[in-house]
């Protein structure tokens, strides 16, 4: 018979009985104050430089290996530093050695030529740890590597044709950014994979319909936008009520036995009749089937002009002017679009699309903003709001 297993010696860290995964200085230390040691490393009292500190001076202060005379522990077999553990390397040894193999042109054996930005961005990075992890987990490091062999074309039609996910646009975006692809509106191709799983949930003769609407209609005026930097996240919304509005419509001329080529002004009105609200969405959408030849005689009945009635007496609206002049616990960006829509009655819409160059600060300190053409001066204190909402923006992280 054997007798009872012995007890693990007490780790001279936490304290706590666990198997030693290294002795320093002839005490044990565990697996988990190992760790904890390699990933933060420290200044040395003795030597002053950035290093893991599992040794003790005659002081009882934590040194690193150099100082108390002991052979390394942590440091990294292929540079020596002790800084950013990974392992048994460095993080950016291993980060170095991972990215090489991950981005090597096998018929060149050098990193791939139209990926060699990625690379060095990869050796940039703050952390190396984090992207290491990314490489372990996620499904854009292996895309980057089929591209690098040569499996998958560097470009956007290979991303048109992967998977539209938090990963492929995560990805396209960073090669877009590095310059390896050249710039796309994302919010126009994302709508791209969106369109074709919607076509695939309707009947062929409907999608065709529905998908040369999408490409020559709605695609082509947001493409429009975009080129005048005049794109907007509603319009984009706008695009996509549009189409599956268009699909519902196709639907409903199915269920009562007409088609788009037969119908007529009567079954327009009655499915605008049976679903109110509808006419914004199908407006684009019969225009489109008028222009197209494929029905000419349907119109979408005007409908009389809707006037918002005022709800906020002069009272209440000049309290509000003087709320957002003076409440500085409301972030900048809200007091000067209320103040923009409560002085100058500008809509919403037009304040969201407003850009720096439209505001103009003298010489004398005087603030102007050119809504359309004309530069109108701001009152006080309105123009000391936007000199330091204009500060604040550009020491901004994230837009």
């Amino acid at each position: 018979m054997t007798g009872p297993a012995s007890k693990p010696p007490a780790c001279s860290r936490c304290g706590i009985n666990r198997p030693a995964s290294i002795t320093v200085q002839g005490k044990s230390i565990c697996q988990g104050c190992r760790t904890r040691l390699q990933r933060n490393p420290g200044p040395c009292p003795g030597c002053r430089q950035h290093r893991v500190l599992a040794f003790h001076d005659r002081q009882n202060r934590q040194i690193c290996a150099g100082c108390a005379g002991e052979k390394p522990t942590y440091s990294c077999r292929r540079c020596g530093r002790e800084d950013n553990c990974y392992g048994r390397n460095c993080g950016p040894c291993t980060l170095t050695e991972r990215a090489t193999e991950l981005l090597t042109d096998p018929d060149t054996a050098q990193i791939h030529q139209q990926l060699q930005p990625v690379f060095n961005a990869l050796m940039n990075v703050d952390r190396p740890q984090t992207t290491l992890y990314w490489f372990r987990r996620s499904e854009g490091p292996r895309i980057l590597h089929r591209m690098a062999t040569g499996e998958l074309q560097i470009s956007h039609e290979t991303f048109q044709q992967l998977p539209s996910n938090k990963t492929t646009n995560y990805l396209r975006d960073f090669l877009t950014a590095l310059g390896v692809l050249p710039h796309y509106e994302a919010r126009i191709e994302r709508m791209l994979p969106w369109l074709e799983d919607l076509l695939d949930t309707i009947p062929k003769a409907d999608a065709d319909i529905i998908r040369r609407f999408a490409h020559w209609r709605v695609l082509r005026h947001l493409r429009q936008k975009a080129a005048h930097d005049e794109l907007t996240k509603s319009m984009v919304l706008q695009g996509r009520a549009q189409i599956k509005g268009a699909a519902r419509f196709l639907a409903w001329l199915t269920r009562h036995d007409t088609t788009l080529a037969g119908m007529g002004q009567a079954d327009l009105e009655r499915y605008l009749i049976t679903h109110p609200g509808s006419e914004t969405s199908q407006h684009a959408f019969i225009g489109w089937v008028r222009t197209s030849g494929i029905n000419t005689s349907l119109r979408i009945p005007k409908q009389p002009r809707r006037f918002s009635s005022v709800t906020m007496s002069e009272e209440e609206r000049w309290g509000h002017v003087q709320t957002l002049l003076h409440d500085q616990t409301m972030r900048h960006y809200t007091r000067i679009g209320g103040l923009f829509m409560l002085l100058f009655a500008q809509p919403l819409t037009t304040i969201c699309r407003m850009h720096a160059d439209q505001v103009t600060v003298t010489d004398d300190g005087q603030v102007t903003v050119t809504f359309e053409r004309t530069p109108i001066l701001m009152p006080e204190p309105l123009d000391r709001i936007i000199i330091e909402h204009m500060n604040r923006r550009g020491q901004a992280s994230y837009a």
